[in-house]
């Protein structure tokens, strides 16, 4: 028996007495401890657990907010891309998939790309939205990081990359993949112009993403507990035949194996990424 549905809901229902149902989305169970969060309350908590501290997924809209100073900034069209290239069909139509996604996020695609102020720093920011496919790189996410290269040098600021990927999109096949080296050039891009790039490693972080772009900040961030890395861990394990160490694959293994500059919590971000930028252009 599920005692908020079954208990709680009904009772607060027939307390309103005839007033519309208590919505089905008031609560959220916290995936790391299994506590049930009220939305306002974790809303108000930046989607942190407050009991464990479990930073749970937000879109990349969220993100665009919680970064820029008073949640303003400008969003950076990004240039239109071949949709369906290989005229991809699974269970589904990838045309048809892309729709449905794109009616699901209110998204064109799994990035967005921002332009504002981190404490009084102008900066551009790229974010990437898990919900959106898994937030899989294809064409458009691979374009959309070019043109946030190409703004952040022609403006002359940082660029700061949010991922939160399974990796290369299949549905687009080679050209996914494609993208690897192209997201790898755009950095090069910024080492030439030596602007700042910062990369701040959420959950999670995985695949074609990882093993490009993701990885070549000048300074990494990550969030607490996220899962970082190329593979699964049951595929490593089953392809080198041992058992993998405690907490293979999260932030904290990352930083204490030297692949990690630092782990901030959400509400810490916005200072500590504007610091940075003002130690960097001291």
């Amino acid at each position: 028996m599920n005692w908020l549905t079954e208990y709680v809901r009904p009772k607060l229902n027939k307390f309103l007495k005839g007033d519309s149902p208590i919505p089905e989305n008031l609560w959220q169970r916290c995936p790391g401890c299994g506590e049930m969060l009220f939305h306002r309350d974790l809303g108000e908590n930046l989607y942190v657990c407050h009991h464990c501290n479990h930073h749970l997924r937000i879109s990349a809209q969220q993100r665009l907010e919680m970064l820029f100073d008073n949640a303003h900034f400008e969003l950076i069209d990004l240039p239109e891309v071949l949709e369906d290239p290989l005229k991809f069909k699974d269970s589904k139509k990838y045309s048809d998939r892309l729709k449905t996604y794109r009616e699901k996020t209110n998204n064109q695609d799994a990035l967005l790309v921002g332009e504002g102020k981190i404490k009084g720093h102008l900066a551009v920011v790229a974010a990437f939205d898990f919900t959106f496919m898994g937030g899989s790189m294809g064409l458009f996410v691979g374009e959309g990081l070019v043109t946030a290269a190409q703004r952040a040098v022609n403006k002359k600021v940082p660029l700061i990359v949010i991922p939160a990927s399974g990796g290369a999109r299949m549905q687009e096949g080679i050209l996914s993949l494609m993208q690897m080296p192209r997201t790898t050039v755009a950095v090069q891009m910024l080492r030439q112009k030596k602007l700042p790039y910062i990369v701040l490693l959420t959950d999670p972080t995985t695949g074609g993403v990882s093993a490009s772009f993701a990885m070549l900040g000048d300074i990494t961030i990550a969030e607490p507990k996220a899962t970082i890395g190329f593979a699964g861990a049951r595929v490593i394990e089953e392809t080198i035949r041992e058992k993998l160490p405690e907490g293979f694959q999260t932030s904290e293994y990352l930083l204490d194996h030297g692949m990690v500059d630092c782990i901030v919590n959400r509400k810490d971000l916005p200072k500590t990424i504007g610091t940075l930028i003002s130690m960097i252009n001291a």
